[in-house]
């Protein structure tokens, strides 16, 4: 009884023990499960909205519709009636492309039909396939974009819908994936319709997309591509020049040279009703914009309205911003202080999680730019390390730039001692409640033993006191 009673204060001496210790360092081990849970903020740029646009330029161009963008952050550089409702002509060909590319793989083999080659007007162009013909996926999409061909187009679809109907509600669908408000397509090709429309800023977006698959890159920039022999056709003989004369290079001085040096692509279009239109592409110093332009004629001069247009706002665009990397991956932001850490761990470097490069007007420093920094709430140690602590910002024109901040090392607790004796005193507990809990073992014959013995012992000593032996002795004698 004695002993259980000691093993009770025990046990309650060390549950106050560890209350004790629990109310010492709860302001150090609150984080403690939490720091070990890491989980990353988006560090997307936020596309700017097309309708906040700084003040306009004072550059000239002629097409009734056009629209300058960086591809990056999407942010509208230049642009007039980018909202009107348009006909698209063949730079419909761009969204044709994109379900082609995520719609089957490029080894993938498509048969020509009747209706490929006879549903095309004979004013249209076409790249002179043959009914039956059999062609890969790849060599399909190098005619549709190089030389415009309007039979590929319906190739493309029929194998992927089944009908160019079918198809065109697969473009609808996609054109309101990435983002297009105003478009409505009623075909693969561009072939004229009234209900075919779409606006400078959707096609804008179209080719942002579209040139973030390097098949498409690659594909728009050739200047010239050579059907090979097939199944129907033995010769090789069928070769297409690019209808984007901003690729073509060539020496000459006339002014009918649009050749353009940092041109990457994309595709032409033209329709009476719709007029020359062009979704363009230039890269230089690691910035890429895209022109759009809409309904373009030909000068006084008899020049490319679509052409100049198009060198005008990327001699604009290059001459007047540039892509300024402000942070590197994984650079150091700063070093900051933890409170409840050790000594040793207290001075951490803040790093900031992902490149950040900013398009900024040439006349701006990065060095003026005041980036917004947040750290966690009740931030302090154990942190782990790479885990996110906070978020920088920067807004610029509209558009902002973010990346998470991560921790460079871990930061070690200064209250980790205390939390290492809770757990030990824990163990500690649960063994003596064992020994609490544990039943006794029976002790039987052994333990009626001793009470006889006990008992014999103490008739003897009744005996001894009272003469006992010694008086027997007397008697016998006697």
């Amino acid at each position: 009884m004695r002993k259980f009673r000691w093993t009770l204060r025990l046990l309650i001496l060390i549950l106050l023990i560890q209350l004790f210790i629990f109310g010492l360092s709860s302001f150090t081990n609150i984080e403690f499960l939490k720091s070990f849970g890491i989980s990353y903020a988006s560090s997307e740029q936020t596309p700017s909205d097309p309708t906040n646009t700084n003040t306009q330029p004072n550059i000239t161009t002629y097409s009734k519709s056009c629209i300058l963008m960086d591809s990056s952050t999407r942010k509208i550089l230049y642009e007039k009636n980018a909202n009107e409702v348009s006909f698209p002509a063949s730079t419909t060909k761009i969204m044709t492309a994109i379900l082609a590319l995520e719609k089957c793989s490029l080894t993938d083999v498509a048969t020509v039909s009747h209706n490929a080659i006879f549903s095309i007007p004979p004013s249209y162009s076409h790249a002179s396939l043959k009914e039956g013909e059999e062609l890969t996926i790849e060599q399909l999409l190098n005619v549709l974009m190089i030389p415009s061909a309007n039979d590929a187009a319906v190739v493309l679809a029929e194998h992927i819908s089944g009908s160019t109907e079918e198809f065109a509600n697969l473009m609808n669908e996609k054109a309101k994936e990435i983002g297009c408000l105003n478009t409505h397509f009623v075909n693969p090709n561009g072939i004229h319709d009234e209900n075919h429309t779409t606006t400078a800023y959707d096609l804008a977006l179209m080719g942002k997309y579209a040139m973030q698959n390097s098949t498409f890159r690659n594909i728009v920039k050739k200047t010239r591509y050579t059907l090979p022999a097939t199944n129907q056709y033995d010769k090789a003989d069928r070769i297409f020049n690019t209808t984007n004369e901003l690729l073509r290079e060539n020496n000459s001085t006339r002014k009918d040279n649009y050749y353009y040096p940092y041109a990457t692509g994309i595709k032409t279009g033209y329709t009476t009703e719709a007029g020359s239109c062009i979704v363009a592409s230039a890269s230089k110093d690691g910035m890429e914009v895209i022109a759009v332009i809409l309904g373009g004629e030909t000068t006084k001069d008899g020049l490319s309205e679509r052409f100049l247009d198009c060198k005008t706002l990327f001699d604009y665009a290059f001459e007047n911003y540039s892509v300024k990397t402000v942070h590197e991956k994984n650079s150091v932001l700063q070093q900051i202080s933890i409170k409840g850490a050790t000594s040793d761990t207290k001075n951490l470097n803040v790093l900031v999680k992902d490149e950040i490069s900013i398009l900024l007007e040439s006349n701006k420093d990065v060095a003026d730019l005041n980036p917004e920094i947040t750290f966690s709430e009740d931030l302090k140690a154990p942190i782990s390390e790479n885990s996110v602590i906070g978020k920088i910002t920067y807004q610029v024109d509209g558009t902002e730039y973010s990346s998470d901040l991560l921790a460079e090392t871990s930061v070690i607790a200064s209250g980790f001692l205390p939390i290492l004796l809770r757990i030990l005193l824990i163990f500690v507990t649960l063994y003596l409640l064992y020994l609490l809990l544990k039943p006794k073992k029976k002790k039987g014959k052994r333990k009626s033993s001793s009470k006889h013995l006990s008992k014999n012992k103490k008739t003897s000593k009744k005996k001894n006191k009272k003469g006992g032996h010694f008086r027997d002795t007397r008697f016998r004698n006697l």
